[in-house]
């Protein structure tokens, strides 16, 4: 596959430029009757059924300031509480399990792409909000995985007809940024083939038939999300802030561009100008315009935000 050259200069001037719209996109609520199911999906994914009344790609933001105690620990009832009220904003749902209803049946064999490296996991208490959302929709314990390393070798990954993508958010040295789109890179025996040119093409992964049409929702936590790295095993606690938020959509492109944003902020806010990330996350922007795998476009993004408000960056 020929590569599509993507900048890093072009990418963060094309995300500042837009930040302007994606501030007039953002919405606190919405209406119901505002999701329509829609056939018109991009490439590798599922039908997308919580597409707002302008076609825009909906994406959830929530926060609490309760989700992280100390020594960023994970508060396990909070975030059950945070995930169920934005799968519910989503899809414009009273109560959760219904909403879970709209994405998964009985029947589905449901894999959970986690992501765990050691110094930054997705963490058990969001996995398991996940999981149990899972069995509330009528799935089985026994056609439930929970897996990052070694998708490819899981009997019930092999035989999945649903997918849930759920990762924290994480500056990157080959990527850019630890993404939703990234975290696909389990489902292919050779990771590294994927790494060139900061590793653009990505989102073509979505496409292979061990994941394509399969995903039903992807969660980025930015409960303690890494703004700052160095290197390719560089990592210091000190850039890691408890931002107590999840973000939550079916388009990952979406999902993964207002992720990127808060990041850029939090960075501009750290280090007083727009800092460039020491890897292009041009991945993002290449998913959409170049695999149209979803919008990494601002003003083609919904964005509803719930909760704890204060340091909310976008």
């Amino acid at each position: 596959m020929k590569k599509t050259r993507f900048s890093r200069r072009d990418f963060l001037k094309a995300a500042v430029a837009a930040a302007p719209m994606a501030g007039a996109a953002g919405c606190c609520c919405i209406g119901k009757g505002g999701a329509v199911k829609t056939e018109d999906t991009p490439a590798g994914q599922a039908t997308i059924t919580s597409i707002s009344r302008g076609g825009k790609s909906r994406v959830v933001l929530v926060r609490d300031a309760q989700a992280v105690g100390e020594g960023r620990r994970h508060n396990g009832p909070v975030i059950q509480a945070m995930l169920d009220e934005a799968v519910m904003a989503l899809f414009d749902e009273p109560n959760p399990v219904a909403a879970w209803k709209r994405i998964l049946k009985s029947e589905d064999v449901v894999g959970i792409k986690t992501n765990v490296w050691n110094y930054l996991p997705t963490g058990f208490e969001l996995e398991q909000a996940v999981r149990q959302r899972v069995l509330d929709a009528g799935v089985s314990a026994g056609r439930i995985s929970v897996l990052d390393r070694g998708v490819l070798d899981d009997p019930v990954f092999k035989e999945a007809t649903a997918l849930i993508n759920v990762r924290p958010a994480r500056v990157h040295y080959w990527a850019g940024l630890g993404s939703c789109i990234k975290n696909y890179i389990m489902f292919v025996p050779k990771p590294s083939e994927y790494h060139g040119d900061a590793c653009a093409d990505l989102a073509s992964i979505w496409s292979l038939p061990v994941v394509k049409g399969k995903t039903r929702l992807n969660i980025l936590s930015m409960l303690t999300p890494q703004f700052h790295n160095v290197g390719p095993r560089g990592f210091s606690p000190s850039y890691l802030w408890n931002y107590g938020g999840l973000l939550v959509g079916e388009d990952p492109v979406a999902v993964d561009t207002i992720g990127y944003r808060i990041i850029q902020a939090r960075r501009r806010q750290e280090f007083g100008e727009d800092k460039p990330l020491e890897t292009s996350a041009h991945h993002i922007e290449l998913a959409d315009t170049h695999h149209h795998l979803g919008n990494a476009d601002p003003a083609k993004i919904e964005l509803i935000k719930r909760g704890w408000q204060e340091g909310m960056l976008i």
